[in-house]
């Protein structure tokens, strides 16, 4: 293939194709926990896996005095149809919630979308002791756990896999979790973990909707990232949301029934390379952060 040339991206989609032919079930990549979460080393850390030259890495400190209020970004309409749930998947790093991506029957439209995105699955990141969890920080402050709904540009691309690689390719939200009261809504979710407590363990959980995760708060921040875990690729729209979700003790620490070990390496935020992170603002009353930094369950960096 001589006079052919094979950029680094190109390098990197080939490795990534050629790991992704091992596992009998595919991973849909963004849930695979980054090798600060877990004393096993995921595969796809295996080799040194970056996109060089990077300008839009994740995750990051969220900083306010930074974010830019722009008012042209829209409301962020959420529909999800519960029928479209279909498993709880234990791939041996982390577990997810997957969904039926056949058709838009789950999806997100509007915020700094320009098309709707189809919901693929979520999962959770969390840290030791809830002392951190969080991948991203606000002004250098954890959260326990953060939530991760991952979607995909089906209007412009045939499949998740192929949305991965592309710049617009995906949309993830991103929900923060603090200790407080229960939520009935994430029990549902804990009941269901015992039974997948091994790893390569897939079990059927139907009829779930995962906006009741969501917390009704309709601002936001939005900067354009990446995956945090290989291949790292920049195609993520983040959407954070500024109200996190309470949760007790007992639910934070939903992920012992699956990964007991978990290692106390930090998480290294990226720098944010001249980009702007957008700040939306559609309510007054969300005072969505003002205990930050009293609240138990949420430390500094």
């Amino acid at each position: 293939m001589s006079g052919v040339k094979v950029t680094a991206l190109g390098r990197l989609c080939q490795q990534l194709r050629a790991l992704r032919a091992v596992p009998a079930r595919p991973c849909s990549l963004a849930a695979c926990s980054s090798k600060t979460r877990n004393a096993a080393l995921h595969p796809l850390w295996q080799s040194p896996l970056t996109i060089p030259g990077g300008t839009r890495q994740s995750p990051i400190n969220i900083q306010w005095r930074d974010s830019v209020y722009d008012p042209f970004l829209k409301p962020l309409k959420i529909s999800y149809d519960p029928t479209t749930c279909l498993h709880i998947w234990n791939n041996g790093y982390s577990f997810l919630v997957e969904f039926d991506d056949s058709a838009d029957k789950s999806i997100i439209v509007g915020g700094p979308l320009e098309n709707q995105y189809r919901l693929k699955q979520f999962h959770f990141h969390w840290g030791a002791i809830n002392d951190w969890g969080s991948e991203h920080t606000v002004d250098s402050k954890f959260y326990p756990a953060e939530l991760h709904l991952v979607h995909w540009n089906a209007v412009d691309y045939p499949s998740f896999e192929d949305a991965v690689m592309e710049g617009n390719g995906l949309a993830v939200i991103g929900v923060f979790l603090k200790l407080g009261a229960r939520h009935e809504g994430l029990q549902t979710l804990v009941d269901a973990l015992p039974a997948v407590r091994h790893k390569d363990t897939v079990i059927e959980f139907d009829e779930f909707d995962p906006s009741c995760l969501i917390p009704s708060c309709p601002d936001y921040w939005t900067y354009a990232g990446s995956l945090t875990t290989p291949p790292l690729t920049e195609s993520v729209t983040w959407i954070i949301k500024k109200k996190p979700i309470e949760v007790d003790e007992d639910q934070v620490n939903l992920n012992f029934t699956l990964l007991p070990q978990r290692c106390s390496e930090p998480v290294f935020h990226q720098q944010f390379s001249g980009k702007t992170q957008k700040l939306s603002v559609f309510s007054e009353i969300c005072d969505c952060f003002q205990d930050l930094g009293t609240n138990p369950g949420i430390n500094s960096h």
